[in-house]
C-alpha cells in the first residue's frame, strides 16, 4: 500500500462514519474554468468561475484549442480563489472531484490532470463526475430537501435529455434529442439573426419584444407519443423562412421570429417533460426538475412551472447562478458518490462522449 492509498483510505473511512465532507470541485468541460468548495453536497462555501466568453466572441462560438489554453492559464488561480473564499486550505478538504466527461477533450484533460495532482499531493480521495449528473445536482444546492427519485429535464447547448434520477449515482434515460440539442438550435438561429455570441441568451432577450404566435413551425416528430426530441427541422424551418423573406424583400421582425421559435421549442420541451414526470409519478411521487444551461431561460422556467402546477407535479429548478457551468454543481454530484463509497483511481481518463447510464 502506498502512502497515498493509506491517507486517502483514512479520509474515506472517516467520511463513511458520518464526518462532514468538504469537497474541492473543479469544472473545465467547455469554456468556463471553475472551482468550488461544497460541504455535504448542499452547502456552497465558495464558487469561483472564470468565463472565456470574451475570448470566443470574435469566432461566434467556442474554439476548443483556445478554450484548452485558457484553462491551463486560469485553473491554478481559480482553484486558489475558491479555497481563499472558503477560508480553507487544500489540507482541510476531504476529497477532490472533477468533471471527466462529456465535453471538449482538451478542456476536460486540463481539469482532470490538475485535480489528480491536487488529490495525490494532499492524500485525498479522488472522484470523476459526469457533467450532466452535475447539472442535475445543481438542484440540490437550491433545494436542500430534494432527494431522488425524481424526473429531470436537462437542456443545454450540447444536451437535451429527460432522465429518471433513481438514486444519487444511478440514472435512467427516458428521452433525448435525435439531432441538435435545444441550446444548439438556439445558438444556430441566433447566428442567422446576426445576434452576438453567446446566441441563446441574446435570442431570449430579443424574443421579449416579439410576438410568440406570429409564426408556426411544424414538427411532426415532436408531436408523437415518444419522449425523444428533434430540433434540427425546426431550426431549418426558421432559417428557410428568414432566407426566403430576404430573397423576396418581405419584411420580417426578427423579434417575432425569435419569439415564435422560442415558443415552439419551449412548448415541445415542456409537454414531453411534464408527460414523463406523470408517467414516472408512481416511482417519484411526482417530482420534476430542470437543469442545464438553458434552464436559465425564463420562458422555459415559467412554462414548466405553470404546466407542472396544472398537472399536480412538484417543480424544481436551480438558482440562476447554478444553471450554467460551475464547479459547485460538481461538488454536489460528487457527494452522492462519496455517500456510496465510490471513488476513482488515477487511471481515470477524459471521455468526451461519456454516457450517463451505467
Amino acid at each position: 500500500m502506498t502512502e497515498y492509498d493509506r491517507r486517502a483510505g483514512e479520509k474515506l473511512a472517516a467520511l463513511k462514519r458520518g464526518q462532514a465532507a468538504k469537497v474541492l470541485a473543479i469544472e473545465t468541460s467547455c469554456d468556463e474554468t471553475a472551482a468550488a468548495v461544497v460541504e455535504n453536497g448542499r452547502r456552497v462555501l465558495s464558487s469561483a468561475v472564470h468565463t472565456q466568453i470574451p475570448l470566443h466572441v470574435p469566432y461566434g462560438g467556442v474554439v476548443p484549442e483556445i478554450a484548452s489554453r485558457s484553462h491551463v492559464q486560469k485553473i491554478g488561480p481559480v482553484v486558489q480563489r475558491a479555497l481563499e473564499q472558503a477560508g480553507m486550505s487544500l489540507a482541510q478538504m476531504d476529497a477532490v472531484a472533477v468533471t471527466n466527461g462529456p465535453g471538449l477533450v482538451g478542456a476536460l484533460l486540463v481539469g482532470l490532470s490538475y485535480a489528480k495532482g491536487l488529490a495525490y499531493a494532499a492524500g485525498l480521495p479522488f472522484l470523476g463526475v459526469h457533467h450532466i449528473a452535475s447539472h442535475i445536482a445543481a438542484n440540490y444546492l437550491t433545494y436542500a430537501e430534494l432527494e431522488p427519485p425524481f424526473t429531470c429535464l436537462v437542456v443545454s447547448g450540447g444536451h437535451s435529455h429527460i432522465i429518471a434520477v433513481e438514486a444519487y449515482d444511478r440514472y435512467r434515460l427516458i428521452g433525448r434529442t435525435r439531432d441538435d440539442a435545444a441550446g444548439e438550435a438556439f445558438d444556430k438561429v441566433a447566428r442567422v439573426l446576426d445576434l452576438p455570441y453567446p446566441g441563446g441568451p441574446n435570442l431570449e432577450k430579443l424574443a421579449l419584444s416579439g410576438d410568440p404566435m406570429k409564426y408556426t413551425f411544424h414538427s411532426a416528430f415532436n408531436e408523437g407519443d415518444g419522449f425523444d426530441f428533434s430540433f434540427s427541422g425546426i431550426k431549418t424551418a426558421v432559417v428557410n423562412r428568414l432566407h426566403n423573406a430576404r430573397q423576396t424583400g418581405e419584411k420580417i421582425d426578427p423579434a417575432d421570429l425569435a419569439a415564435s421559435f422560442q415558443r415552439t421549442v419551449v412548448d415541445i420541451l415542456t409537454e414531453k417533460a411534464v408527460r414523463a414526470a406523470l408517467l414516472e409519478r408512481g416511482k417519484t411521487g411526482g417530482k420534476l426538475a430542470l437543469a442545464g444551461g438553458v434552464s436559465a431561460n425564463k420562458a422555459l422556467r415559467g412554462a414548466l412551472e405553470k404546466r407542472s402546477a396544472e398537472a399536480g407535479v412538484a417543480f424544481y429548478c436551480p438558482a440562476f447562478e447554478y444553471c450554467t457551468d460551475n464547479a459547485a454543481m460538481v461538488g454536489a454530484a460528487a457527494y452522492g458518490k462519496l455517500r456510496e463509497g465510490c471513488v476513482d483511481d488515477f487511471s481515470l481518463n477524459a471521455i468526451p462522449y461519456l454516457s450517463i447510464e451505467a
